[in-house]
């Protein structure tokens, strides 16, 4: 009996979801990862549950946050593309 194929699960999940979530912002368009690797969960865990800027450079990485850093973003924005990413993801990140 064979056991259970992580590799085989993780295939059938990036199939259904991409490899990445995009949203676009001011015809400027940003990838966020749709799995997150354990490093970027542990940086997450460390972050403080207010940090926005954080949470979004670990998520987007240098240089597509130094990009996002330019526009001018409202909470509200934030909060509307947390939500989207985390319902087409299943990720749930930004809920308090």
């Amino acid at each position: 009996m064979a056991g259970f194929d992580v590799g085989a699960a993780r295939a059938q999940r990036l199939e259904a979801l991409g490899h990445s979530w995009s949203f676009t912002l001011d015809d400027d368009t940003f990838t966020l990862p749709t799995e997150l690797t354990r490093k970027t969960a542990r940086a997450l865990r460390e972050l403080d549950d207010n940090d926005v800027d954080g949470l979004l450079h670990a998520l987007l990485g240098d240089a597509q946050y130094a990009r996002f850093d330019r526009h001018d973003v409202t909470m509200q924005d934030i909060a509307a593309i947390m939500e989207a990413y985390g319902r087409e993801t299943g990720l749930g990140l930004g809920e308090g």
